[in-house]
């Protein structure tokens, strides 16, 4: 790889050769331009509110349910979370299910229902019963979609999901025992091969499988990441997501120069993966891949332009502003208890922001239209974000469609900073999470 241009040449599913084209300043100066719009919009800036929003008649949404108990915490990882300790995890998930009841009060309906964490198998019966609660609740959740870590997976309760879950998403990161070692996960969660085959067995209890990739440690050799992928394939799961590792403020002293690799390291790792996954897989967004193209993956907010969160350290979109349920286990259950919802903080986005969140998305995911726009917004693409669409069409990321003039066509230069893009706003997401959690004293976990 010379040192002024990175190039990826990859194959992808639909029979072309790529060629990903990018200078080595172009990728630091996309990461100062992102840090410079999350530490703008993602700032802790925000309002007190009791309640959410009503719904608004003709739009679709989603339903986000966070389980912050994890087993043990892993170093790189600022996710909400908790050690979980039974009594408090079964009370939660009591106002968790309460909290659903004020939402239902307030008109909601959804399509869709995504449980994240922590870990949200740590009580499978209480995740079940959850489950079934939403559907009862909300009659036209089509699909739920679930995360687990390899721990749970061979456990009797664990089939209680079977029926219930239609995508489980199954938090791998390598299947190299030494990078599991490095991370603090070959003792808690097993072996590689342990991990492979307890997918193997879970495959039969969902119609969807997703496995969970991490790239960009330290020391991840061409060797490991094509051992990572084959063992991934092998199991034919319908979805494989490879995320890079994420570096952030809080992580940064046990992650960047001990488990991070360089970026130039990261991007050759990406290039990788396109040429091992795409003719196996379909691309989905700029790191997920899938068997079909019809279907829910991690990125649920390309798919929902609105979601509303329950439980504790949650995260609402909704009428342009952004919704905060409180960090604090022990606020959460008071508010519950007294008949309020979680949330405790709001922040209003202003129309740019909003349109500048949107195109993020697009380029991300590889569906940018003109149409959705004009239609959403009321505005004409090209001049509302005239700066981003000729950045990015200098570049050769953008280009127009011969056969759409609505369609925009993000090409394997736009996947490839729609990669840093999304990286970069999720360390911004991860910096928040970790500021609102730093507050948090003994009493309230």
């Amino acid at each position: 790889m010379s040192s002024i241009i990175q190039t990826l040449d990859t194959k992808f599913a639909g029979g072309y050769e790529a060629n990903i084209t990018v200078p080595t300043w172009m990728l630091s100066s996309m990461e100062r331009v992102m840090q410079y719009y999350v530490d703008k919009n993602l700032r802790l800036d925000t309002l007190s509110a009791d309640t959410m929003p009503a719904p608004v008649e003709g739009k679709k949404y989603m339903l986000y349910a966070h389980v912050p108990f994890c087993h043990t915490l892993c170093s790189y990882c600022t996710f909400h979370r908790f050690i979980f300790k039974e009594d408090k995890a079964r009370a939660y998930f009591v106002s968790l299910r309460k909290e659903m009841d004020m939402v239902k009060a307030l008109g909601y309906d959804f399509e869709s229902m995504y449980i994240g964490g922590g870990t949200t198998t740590v009580l499978e019966d209480e995740l079940a019963r959850t489950i079934e609660y939403a559907k009862k609740l909300f009659p036209s959740i089509k699909e739920v979609s679930c995360e687990s870590d390899p721990q749970h997976l061979d456990s009797p309760e664990f089939k209680q999901l079977e029926g219930l879950v239609d995508r489980m998403s199954v938090g791998v990161q390598s299947f190299d025992d030494g990078i599991l070692k490095m991370t603090d996960r070959l003792e808690k969660f097993g072996s590689g091969q342990q991990t492979f085959d307890k997918i193997m067995a879970a495959k039969e209890l969902f119609p969807i499988i997703n496995v969970d990739l991490i790239f960009g440690f330290r020391g991840q050799t061409e060797e490991i990441i094509q051992h990572d992928l084959d063992m991934a394939s092998r199991l034919d799961p319908r979805q494989i997501t490879t995320y890079p590792l994420m570096i952030t403020h809080q992580t940064r002293k046990s992650v960047k120069g001990k488990l991070a690799a360089d970026q130039a390291d990261m991007a050759n790792q990406y290039r990788q993966i396109l040429n091992s996954l795409n003719g196996q897989y379909n691309q989905l967004s700029a790191w997920a891949f899938g068997k079909a193209n019809d279907e829910g993956f991690d990125e649920y907010v390309i798919d929902y332009d609105e979601y509303l969160g329950v439980g504790s350290g949650s995260f609402s979109f909704l009428n342009d502003t952004l919704h905060v349920n409180t960090f604090s286990l022990r606020k959460y259950h008071e508010r519950i208890a007294a008949g309020k919802m979680g949330v405790e903080q709001q922040k209003n986005y202003s129309k740019k922001d909003v349109m500048q969140y949107r195109f993020l998305l697009g380029m991300f995911s590889g569906r940018l239209s003109r149409k959705y726009f004009r239609e959403t917004f009321g505005v004409n693409l090209d001049t509302a974000l005239f700066k981003e669409m000729t950045s990015m069409k200098a570049i050769g990321a953008l280009k127009n469609d011969p056969t759409d003039p609505d369609n925009l066509i993000v090409t394997d230069n736009g996947k490839m900073m729609g990669l840093l893009m999304m990286k970069e706003f999720y360390s911004g997401m991860d910096n928040v999470r970790a500021q609102l959690r730093k507050p948090l004293q003994a009493c309230d976990m």
